[in-house]
């Protein structure tokens, strides 16, 4: 078997059409079906079910391809560090933010691959930790830097470079609750609209703990967006409170509640931990300090 069989039974299986697969390929079906043939009898077993017109992976085709996805992005990164890693990059780089980290990083991430790497392709994907961490696993993307509390611990993934930063409830300078100049209960924060990201069951607890059943966040929360930077327009524009990390929402202030909150976000560098790393990664592994940093984050250990 060759990589390029497996890279052709790979792009089959995604798009599950041998018209489409060829001509993403940019080969004849005939060539196509001779390719995945040829890869079958090496294996000793069928990938795909032919009904008609249409395919499907076999339970031996699903074996198949998450082994041949990673052995084909392997070598896409081995020939990427075979060009060299200097000042003019070239390749790609597919990150995955979570709300935090996509509301504090896309902008520093696009502006230095734009200045220093500018041949160099950046993807940014934004989304939830669950679905981001399945495109990892995919291998569509290269890394992620989400909510390191919902990450579940896993032999596959490896967990870096964490860091927290404060968090809070969040409103207006001169919303109602901050004119009584004196903490307030959660009784009296209910009374308004809430906003967040969906929450870890980590924070889930912290909150219930604090404030009792009523803090859940699954009843709390009455405004979810995976955006945080949407939900902290809506806090400047309104009477909501925002549950959200304060570098990420300038111009609003600490809600002071009591008992206080006293809650940190903690956020962490994701990738697979079998997986040969792209080269393009450390660029990410380098700046990250120094754009947390500029956030007042504090490295966990």
């Amino acid at each position: 078997m060759t990589l390029v069989q497996l890279k052709h039974f790979v792009v089959l299986a995604e798009l599950g059409s041998y018209v489409q697969a060829s001509a993403a390929l940019y080969l004849t079906q005939p060539a196509l079906t001779r390719s995945i043939q040829a890869l079958e009898d090496e294996l000793g077993g069928p990938l795909f079910d032919r009904i008609g017109r249409r395919i499907g992976l076999t339970p031996f085709g699903h074996e198949v391809l998450s082994r041949a996805r990673r052995l084909v992005a392997d070598a896409e990164a081995l020939k990427q560090t075979g060009k060299g890693l200097h000042a003019g990059l070239v390749g790609s780089l597919r990150i995955g933010l979570s709300s935090g980290p996509g509301a504090l990083l896309s902008t520093p991430l696009m502006q230095h691959m734009a200045q220093h790497h500018p041949r160099l392709h950046l993807q940014i994907s934004r989304g939830n930790t669950s679905l981001l961490i399945d495109e990892l696993r995919e291998q569509h993307l290269d890394a992620l830097v989400v909510d390191a509390r919902s990450v579940r611990p896993s032999a596959d993934l490896a967990v870096s470079q964490v860091f927290e930063l404060a968090a809070g409830f969040l409103v207006r300078p001169d919303h109602p609750l901050m004119q009584r100049g004196q903490p307030v209960g959660i009784e009296d924060a209910l009374a308004y609209p809430v906003a967040s990201t969906p929450l870890s069951d980590e924070v889930a607890r912290i909150l219930i703990s604090r404030y009792g059943p009523q803090a859940n966040p699954d009843d709390m929360v009455t405004l979810r967006s995976d955006e945080t930077l949407s939900l902290v327009e809506v806090a400047r524009a309104s009477d909501a409170i925002v549950l959200t990390i304060h570098a990420a929402a300038p111009g609003l202030v600490q809600l002071p509640m009591s008992p206080p909150l006293a809650a940190t976000a903690r956020f962490g560098l994701v990738t697979l931990a079998q997986r040969q790393p792209a080269p393009a990664l450390r660029i990410l592994r380098e700046q990250l300090p120094r754009w947390v940093a500029g956030y007042g984050a504090t490295a966990v250990a």
